[in-house]
């Protein structure tokens, strides 16, 4: 029994000292390998940052404090997209309002801007649900056709609607009747639809093409205070020549019975 107890003990001291030269082995080839080799393991495991492999952060990203502004909106749209929706129409509109209302040269009237805000309040949500369900759908393989198909949609569908909206809701705030209403749509809807297509597609385009869904709504933004600006005034335009038509057909008026006694 002790002889083969020995036997054992030296065979398992025998199978240590082969594992022993085998990994002595496996560490030598390791440290003979190819230098270019190992460093390539070694990147592999824990790239260092060069200049070929940093990626370039975007231009909206490296705008010192408007990135950082254009970051906190972003992280207010995510926690909180409607509240976030209404402050910045409400913003973009009281801006647009008292720009339009300098430009005309009369006095500030507030109650049209509480009229603007009001209008704008009622559109932000469905306005941001309908670019948040035009980001989502026609999404093809092309990138070019998604984004065409997005820009004519957008100008089809929501442009003619959204004009329609606003000169109506101004009109009928303002006290005017049903036909006074439609007749400021006729004279505005399809000269401001008409001019949308010189400046709308091209930011609804470079806005698909190349924002984040969370800053879209700040380039927009800058750009809709002009806008609104534009419609603004275009109302006011509007309600001067209905209001002119309706002195001079209240003028008319007694001409025309006199005439007729």
């Amino acid at each position: 029994m002790s002889v083969c107890w020995t036997c054992r003990t030296l065979l398992r001291r025998h199978i240590d000292v082969l594992r022993q030269l085998r990994q002595r082995r496996a560490h030598s080839t390791n440290s003979d390998r190819d230098p270019a080799k190992a460093s390539k393991d070694v990147l592999q495991q824990e790239q260092i940052p060069t200049p070929n492999n940093v990626p370039t952060l975007n231009f909206w990203q490296r705008l010192g404090p408007l990135t950082r502004a254009a970051q906190a909106y972003a992280r207010a749209q995510r926690k909180r997209p409607y509240t976030t929706q209404v402050c910045t129409s409400l913003f973009i509109y009281l801006c647009s309002d008292i720009s339009a209302q300098s430009i005309g040269g009369r006095d500030y009237d507030p109650i049209r801007t509480a009229r603007s805000l009001l209008i704008s309040s009622i559109s932000s949500i469905p306005s941001y649900h309908w670019f948040v369900w035009l980001s989502n759908s026609f999404n093809f393989a092309s990138r070019l056709l998604s984004l065409a198909t997005k820009v004519i949609v957008n100008q089809i569908c929501f442009t003619p609607v959204f004009n329609t909206y606003f000169f109506g809701m101004q009109a009928l705030l303002s006290g005017a009747t049903l036909a006074e209403t439609w007749e400021r749509i006729v004279k505005t809807v399809p000269v401001s639809c008409v001019n949308s297509c010189k400046l709308w597609p091209a930011v609804t385009a470079f806005s698909f093409a190349f924002l984040p869904l969370e800053y879209r709504p700040v380039f927009g933004g800058v750009i809709a205070v002009g806008w609104q600006t534009y419609l603004s005034y275009l109302n006011r335009l509007a309600e001067r020549s209905v209001a002119a038509a309706r002195a001079k057909a209240l003028e008319e008026a007694p001409a025309i019975g006199q005439v007729a006694a």
